[in-house]
């Protein structure tokens, strides 16, 4: 009788565990599901990435592409963008790259290389360079002899080139990205403003340097199209073609011709320290100063979006190499305050000109 009772007791616990409920699912709170699709919008694997190289090109694109496009260039500042060797890493972000844009004019090979073999299949390469200039628009000079074979790549050191890059960079983030195509339009718009900015200062610049010193000699020539649109002279590069040091009957004749041509000074390169220069400067008995061509100025990033330092900018740069120019060889640096170096997007955007 008791096992009968027992048995009865157990069937009813399962009877009344059949019967129970289901547990309801509770769903998350409006503000915790808008907050989640908020966030979700903003994440950068969300939005297209692409890929760029030298530092003043990811400025340019940065600009144009705001915060609808992520922007990496692969070419660390600083760096010799003629001998950069990819890394694997790199490898691994153009896998993921959805548009690549590169200067071209033979600068990047080995870059492009790598770009083609590990992009996807329907990603697009675009040489900015390239698709700026025509062949009889290169340049052959010191550090970029026509026998060789290479022009001098180095355009986007005239801002009237850099309004290029900035137009094409438009173009093709357009195609990548149709619905952004106003929001790209107005960012070009903001931003040829201030490259036409940089021009009018350039040519104020160069105007107030005497005639008789509008003449460079650097240590790696990437002046050359500056120099052909903004009246300047360029009479020589201290270092080679294969990018070596000179050698000392190299130095001799770049002594003899600074003495001949009477050029006040000589300019450097941030990128390249040499103390060959310091030498030349020594025996030729004129000024040496640093410029730039790649090399943004103070510490910050390319990208126009994760930069907070209004100066460390393709125009910065330029603003900077104006200054120094206009120092050196007898000008008025003053005129370059009038340039506003921030971004035109990004946290630098409502930045002031330098002081």
């Amino acid at each position: 009788m008791k096992k009968l009772s027992a048995w009865l007791l157990t069937l009813s616990f399962l009877m009344v565990a059949c019967n129970a409920p289901e547990k309801t699912a509770v769903s998350p709170s409006p503000s915790a599901t808008s907050t989640s699709a908020a966030t979700g919008d903003r994440n950068s694997q969300d939005k297209p990435l692409v890929v760029t190289t030298v530092a003043p090109i990811t400025n340019i694109v940065s600009n144009i592409a705001g915060d609808r496009v992520e922007v990496k260039g692969i070419v660390p500042e600083g760096t010799d963008s003629h001998t950069f060797e990819p890394r694997p890493s790199d490898a691994d972000l153009m896998a993921k790259a959805d548009l690549i844009l590169v200067n071209g004019l033979n600068l990047e090979t080995p870059t492009q290389k790598l770009a083609s073999s590990s992009k996807p299949k329907d990603t697009k390469i675009y040489q900015l360079g390239d698709k700026t200039v025509t062949k009889d628009e290169w340049i052959y000079d010191f550090s970029f002899p026509k026998e060789k074979g290479d022009p001098n790549p180095h355009l986007w050191v005239n801002p009237k080139y850099a309004e290029a890059y900035a137009k094409l960079a438009a173009q093709y983030l357009t195609e990548l990205d149709p619905a952004g195509k106003d929001y790209y339009a107005t960012n070009l718009k903001n931003y040829l403003q201030r490259l036409d900015q940089l021009d009018k200062v350039s040519r104020a610049v160069v105007a107030s340097i005497p005639s008789q010193n509008r003449k460079l000699l650097t240590y790696h020539d990437s002046w050359a199209y500056w120099a052909r649109d903004y009246g300047f002279e360029v009479i020589g590069a201290i270092q080679p073609s294969d990018f070596n040091e000179p050698s000392a009957k190299d130095v001799a004749k770049l002594v003899d011709q600074i003495r001949k041509t009477k050029v006040p000074a000589i300019f450097g390169s941030e990128v390249y320290p040499s103390k060959v220069s310091e030498q030349i400067a020594r025996e030729a008995k004129v000024k040496t100063a640093n410029t730039s061509d790649d090399d943004l100025p103070g510490e910050g990033s390319a990208n126009a979006m994760e930069n907070t330092n209004p100066q460390h900018t393709y125009i910065g740069m330029m603003a900077e190499n104006l200054r120094i120019l206009a120092t050196e060889l007898g000008g008025n640096p003053g005129l370059v305050k009038a340039l506003n170096t921030a971004n035109v997007v990004g946290p630098t955007a409502t930045g002031q000109a330098p002081q």
